[in-house]
């Protein structure tokens, strides 16, 4: 009964999280927009950067940008902030509930680190306070005159990240973690950063008082950093369903790749927004496809996993160790009444009709066992994936 109700609060908290990342993005990637589409009009105000037409929904909507502020507050003003709020309080209430709740199974693995359940959740707590102060203090060194060598060393921490998270947790939630802590950032810009300086700009205003342009520029390049953080991040919060990238040996390899390709993607929608052609919109995507491919071709190598004969005997020795105590029509653990996703190797047939994902999470990566809770070597991941590959024979 444990399990059905962790699932069921997983799936809601899960709806949640998508439905407040979905209003994020959106209203996100809508405003840089917004802003790219801004254009300087002849007789145009000096206090205006510019003014866009739009048109939605079977109206027109006429759009203008202050350089700094209105001289008078408006009567109405909507703040932009809930989305981000929301999305990462249900983000790390999905992570409480599926990774803290479920710790020594999906944060915790014991071929890595043999860590106590508390620490764990501790170390994952911790990193994404870390991850905020770091950030934050790179932002307002020096390099913050010099954005593009910023984003840089930002690049390089967070695939140095990616390879710590993996000397500690399992490999999905090193994966994940990198992912969350992105998300920290980015949230982090906008309550700690972002909206305090409009609220500056809005006390100034009622008071009668000139506001500063500084406040408004110091957002400006958070919300830039948030922007062409949103794809990665949003591939790293998918890719639990994927053990090819996140279970690979050198994971944060991948992670590189990741990040650099939807930072290519979003520079290529940025330009096309602000009307730009020739050169600087050709190269984007043809990179982009470069490092797919890259990614993919690396992601299949395997270090140490040599082709090799194996008895059919010994191969099914491993399935009965390692997974059959889970993954049968009566499951023998105490955390399952059912095989989970309805997938049993009682037979051979069944275990032949499952053989990609078997490859894919017991042998590629390893994902299963959850937390390796059975102590599952090397060797035997290797025997049974050279026995998968030989077509599971008798």
């Amino acid at each position: 009964m444990e399990a059905v109700f962790h699932d069921w609060i997983s799936l809601f908290v899960r709806w949640a999280h998508i439905i407040a990342a979905i209003g994020w993005i959106g209203s996100s990637f809508y405003f840089m927009g917004l802003d790219y589409s801004l254009r300087k009009r002849k007789g145009m105000e000096d206090d205006k950067v510019g003014d866009t037409w739009q048109v939605h929904g079977g109206g027109f909507y006429h759009m203008v940008k202050y350089k700094v502020a209105p001289e008078h507050m408006p009567e109405e003003l909507t703040w932009f902030k809930w989305e981000s709020y929301s999305t990462w309080m249900t983000g790390f209430a999905m992570m409480a509930v599926t990774y803290y709740w479920g710790a020594k199974g999906l944060l915790i693995d014991r071929s890595v680190a043999d860590l106590p359940v508390p620490v764990a959740i501790l170390l994952s707590a911790g990193s994404l306070v870390a991850g905020w102060f770091l950030y934050d203090g790179l932002c307002k060194s020096a390099l913050r005159h010099r954005p593009a060598v910023m984003f840089a060393v930002l690049y390089v921490a967070l695939v140095f990240a990616a390879w710590a998270f993996g000397q500690v947790f399992s490999a999905r939630a090193a994966w994940l973690h990198i992912g969350a802590v992105i998300a920290t950032m980015m949230s982090g810009n906008v309550f700690l950063v972002i909206i305090p300086n409009q609220r500056i700009v809005v006390e100034d205003l009622k008071a009668g008082r000139a506001p500063e342009a500084k406040y408004g520029q110091i957002a400006k390049l958070r919300s830039t950093h948030n922007n062409y953080l949103t794809l990665p991040v949003v591939l790293m919060m998918v890719s639990n369903h994927y053990p090819m990238a996140f279970g690979h040996p050198y994971s944060w390899v991948l992670i590189g790749f990741i990040l650099v390709i939807g930072a290519v993607v979003r520079h290529w929608f940025n330009m096309h927004e602000q009307g730009r052609h020739g050169a600087i919109m050709k190269w984007q995507w043809p990179l982009a496809t470069v490092l797919a491919i890259g990614m993919m071709w690396f992601s299949s190598w395997r270090p140490g996993q040599a082709a090799a004969e194996v008895a059919p005997q010994a191969a099914m020795a491993v399935v009965s160790k390692h997974c059959a105590m889970c993954h049968a029509a009566t499951p023998t653990h105490e955390g399952f009444e059912e095989a989970p996703g309805g997938v049993a190797f009682d037979t051979l047939p069944e275990i032949r009709a499952h053989a990609s994902k078997m490859l894919a999470q017991a042998v590629l990566s390893n994902t299963m066992p959850l937390g390796n809770e059975t102590g599952m070597t090397p060797d035997e991941r290797a025997t049974l994936g050279a026995w998968l590959r030989a077509g599971a024979p008798e």
